[in-house]
């Protein structure tokens, strides 16, 4: 069984990487080949494999091989976990938040000298 804790961790690593974030956001637009994702990347094609395979461990993408060409799609359920993370703790900010906001409303105003 995985580990929930591991496949969070993975996520976010893989998504702090401004090319992999980019690879992303062009995967969003819909399916493309190793070979498009590079050109617009002005790296090699060596590197965008790399940046592909940490997406692929960290479950954001799915490549699927079709002859010489390997075709790289965005794997939601990837994005799920960050989204998942984020909402858990989403509720304790807000509260501290709300409690700032008490705070400062609750301050007396000094007129400035």
């Amino acid at each position: 069984m995985e580990n929930p804790q591991s496949n969070v961790a993975l996520v976010f690593q893989a998504l702090g990487d401004p090319t992999r974030r980019t690879i992303l956001e062009h995967l969003g637009n819909g399916p493309a080949s190793v070979s498009g994702l590079a050109a617009p990347l002005g790296i090699t094609l060596a590197a965008v494999v790399q940046h592909v395979q940490v997406l692929e461990e960290s479950g954001l993408v799915r490549t699927e091989k079709t002859g010489r060409v390997r075709i790289c799609t965005i794997n939601p359920a990837g994005l799920a976990v960050a989204e998942q993370w984020l909402r858990a703790r989403r509720p304790v900010w807000e509260a501290r938040l709300d409690r700032l906001g008490d705070l400062l409303a609750e301050a007396p105003v000094k007129p400035s000298a």
